[in-house]
């Protein structure tokens, strides 16, 4: 199964338009995936993310391993099934909540140990059952277990957790079998440009059907993140997808679109829109401030989504200061529609010439005011 057809490069920099093939859909690259980690994206039924746009989203095999477990997924139909979602999902391997967990989880060559966030129960995530675990959740594109890096980190600590990326790599796509899924592979090295460098072409010498960026988006400066980019985009085959974990700020994902990134994801959209902030074309708008108590105006002009179709900033303000949970689905559907759209007109962009301009245009927007 061919995974990835490149259909344009941009002349004046390394974005592209692309388009992933999974079991599932053809996903038109670049492409934002809502993160719906428990098998749901937050206040979003499957038909409303449908209504919006979104193609592909993303499901962590961490949180769907503890609860409801992975063998009730599979007896359900696997998590495509269990959600009423036919649309293709991607599934996070755990190997960034394992790292946040920090004090509760034990990590050597073998795997991690770790014990449940939610009950204190032990548990075990060795590459070849984390590979278990995504084949039976059943998601289209199944990523490597990989160790995070967090920043600040030592040279040793760094070094440490790249090399053993790469080992869990190797036993990841040894484990792998399955015909219906894709197996990505995820370059780390932290902060230091020669481990970056080393980890991609290592990771590529694996062999997998797309490659991620990980270990960004934690905690550094954006510059510094773009430069990691850079070290890393060479290496990474022009044939196949690439994939840029956890950044979804608009500024970050015309800046990732400029390097060559095809894939994104991150909770900042919808964890911002359930926290009463909203994307605009304007720039970041805090809806539940005294001045929109009387604006009769939709949050914003330029958006044709649902929320902006038929209620004004004076409602929406209301339902947040009173509590009520359509505040929260009115706000996500509206955030979601916006980088659904940012997407669209960054893929057209690309294909007409004008993308130079327009990312200058929209990072002049955004730069800054959304942190990722």
């Amino acid at each position: 199964m061919k995974s990835f057809t490149l259909v344009h490069q941009d002349e004046q920099s390394k974005a592209r338009v692309g388009i992933l093939h999974t079991s599932h859909s053809d996903i038109p690259t670049p492409v934002f995936m809502p993160v719906g980690t428990q098998g749901t994206v937050k206040a979003m039924a499957p038909d409303r993310l449908k209504a919006v746009g979104v193609k592909m989203l993303l499901g962590n095999s961490y949180h769907l391993h503890l609860r409801p477990g992975e063998d009730l997924i599979r007896e359900m139909g696997g998590l495509h099934r269990f959600m009423s979602w036919d649309g293709s999902i991607l599934t996070d391997s755990g190997g960034f909540q394992i790292f946040s967990l920090s004090d509760l989880v034990k990590i050597d060559d073998q795997g991690a140990l770790f014990r449940s966030h939610l009950d204190g129960s032990l548990h075990h995530f060795t590459p070849e059952i984390s590979m278990q675990i995504q084949q039976d959740i059943g998601a289209d594109v199944v990523m490597i277990l990989d160790q995070c890096i967090g920043y600040p980190a030592s040279d040793y600590q760094v070094k440490v957790g790249t090399d053993r990326t790469l080992v869990w790599g190797k036993k990841c796509r040894e484990a792998f079998q399955s015909e219906s899924q894709m197996l990505f592979g995820i370059v780390q090295g932290g902060t230091l440009p020669e481990l970056r460098r080393y980890s991609a072409e290592e990771t590529v010498k694996i062999g997998f059907d797309g490659y991620a960026i990980g270990g960004l988006s934690v905690g550094e400066p954006k510059p510094i993140m773009y430069s990691m980019i850079d070290e890393v985009e060479p290496y990474l085959p022009k044939s196949q997808a690439r994939y840029l974990m956890g950044v979804g700020s608009p500024d970050s994902i015309i800046e990732g679109v400029r390097r060559g990134i095809d894939m994104f994801d991150c909770v900042l959209p919808t964890r911002n829109a359930r926290n009463s902030a909203l994307l605009t074309w304007s720039g970041r708008m805090n809806i539940d401030r005294l001045e929109y108590s009387r604006d009769s105006n939709p949050i914003d002009t330029e958006c044709q989504c649902y929320t902006c179709k038929n209620f004004s900033r004076s409602y929406l303000r209301h339902l947040f200061k009173a509590g009520e949970i359509l505040a929260a689905e009115l706000a996500t559907i509206h955030n979601l529609f916006f980088m659904v759209e940012l997407l669209n007109r960054i893929r057209k962009a690309i294909l007409n010439g004008s993308f130079r301009d327009l990312s200058s245009d929209l990072f002049a927007r955004f730069q800054g005011q959304i942190v990722n």
